[in-house]
């Protein structure tokens, strides 16, 4: 997690299909058992007993993740700002207690694609890039290992 405020004019987007439902990747977003399975990237691990979720308008979510090999831990929390079951989420992303206007913010939009869901991941206010060894790429090894769960793995 960045300790910086957000800058309005960094921001990313990365798309992916999964092999799921989209009430299942609503789920993945909104359920603390389910976040608690891929809220972080290969390597880290975000126990159960860390992870709440309030997913409504004004409410709060928070978790910790936990390297693997190091044990440093690096919570984060945020509000949701826009929630429209299931299709779309709208929610500040940071350390847990960041003011809701100096945050980053992400846009999570699930469209139904068959029996397949595209999620469309939007970050304002960190810049990134793939190969960034950062943020993006901490947010791409996550959904990595969302896919992994879907995969059954």
């Amino acid at each position: 997690m960045s300790d910086q405020n957000a800058d309005a004019t960094a921001e990313f987007t990365i798309t992916r299909i999964f092999d799921a439902p989209r009430d299942l990747v609503w789920q993945a977003w909104t359920d603390p058992d389910e976040a608690a399975r891929w809220w972080h990237p290969e390597g880290v691990s975000s126990p159960r007993e860390h992870v709440t979720i309030d997913p409504r308008v004004g409410g709060t979510y928070r978790y910790l993740m936990i390297n693997d090999e190091n044990g440093a831990e690096f919570p984060t929390g945020g509000t949701y700002l826009e929630v429209d079951e299931p299709k779309k989420l709208v929610f500040t992303w940071g350390n847990p207690g960041d003011s809701v206007d100096t945050a980053p913010r992400i846009t999570v939009t699930l469209a139904d694609r068959g029996d397949k869901t595209e999620m469309t991941f939007h970050l304002v206010g960190i810049p990134g890039f793939k190969g960034d060894g950062n943020v993006y790429d901490g947010w791409e090894s996550a959904f990595d290992v969302l896919d992994k769960v879907y995969r059954g793995e």
